[in-house]
């Protein structure tokens, strides 16, 4: 029986080629896969769809008292390319990235981390969150360097280095109440994300000590006045 080795070159390719195949993360028809609170969460219309229901007291507010996620349980994630769309009415969601699970509320899971954000408003779409974490990383249309703060008891220090995009152009792309295209780029130390083909942040972070390297993916509601918010035709790459 003959056995037959790979060469170096093109052990390397066939990793390579393994690497770049698409991960499933939604099947398109239920939550198979995803753990949440099912009566904030669901699938409508082939899409994943979250809803902070309305306050019976108090219609213009929300019900839920504090943010919380939709986790895919497939496994972590780490250098990666992530590819959704999104729609969302009213309110401020994003997806949680290289996260951690802190321990459940009253409404669900919560989730600390990088946080790819966007909402229904003017000012917020696209920029880099730590949820429960660091706070606003990057500003939309900010190349950013997060430096450890001196004192280990002061926040990081966040040098602005560069714009990646005007931010009033990349606001104008996005479609109010329809479906936009976001991108995720994460490997190593550097994140990137796009709305709609235009990037919206490029962050270096340099904070050692406190920046995520790997973790769980997560969708997120928020508290807040009552909104929903969609996402469908996922796909996602390992880089490493």
């Amino acid at each position: 029986m003959k056995v037959h080795f790979l060469t170096p070159l093109f052990a390397a390719l066939v990793c390579s080629l393994s690497a770049a195949e698409p991960i499933e993360i939604f099947n398109g028809k239920d939550l198979t896969g995803w753990e949440g609170n099912l009566e904030l969460w669901s699938v409508k219309d082939g899409a994943i769809t979250g809803i902070t229901p309305p306050d019976p007291a108090n219609p213009e507010k929300g019900v839920i008292k504090h943010n919380t996620f939709l986790v895919w349980k497939g496994g972590t994630v780490s250098d990666f390319e992530l590819t959704f769309q999104y729609k969302i009415v009213k309110g401020n969601s994003g997806v949680q990235y290289r996260s951690k699970e802190l321990e459940a509320g009253e409404f669900g899971p919560i989730l600390s981390g990088y946080q790819a954000d966007f909402e229904a408003g003017d000012k917020y779409s696209g920029i880099l969150y730590e949820e429960k974490g660091r706070g606003i990383l990057a500003l939309r249309g900010e190349k950013t360097v997060i430096k450890p703060a001196a004192d280990a008891s002061k926040k990081p220090v966040v040098e602005k280095q560069g714009i990646v995009g005007d931010s009033d152009a990349i606001q104008a792309s996005i479609k109010k109440e329809d479906w936009n295209e976001y991108k995720i780029v994460a490997q190593g130390n550097h994140v990137q994300h796009f709305i709609n083909g235009l990037q919206t942040v490029d962050v270096t972070d340099e904070d050692a000590a406190n920046a995520p390297k790997e973790g769980v993916l997560g969708l997120q509601i928020h508290q807040g006045p009552p909104m929903m918010v969609q996402f469908k035709n996922f796909k996602m790459i390992s880089l490493k």
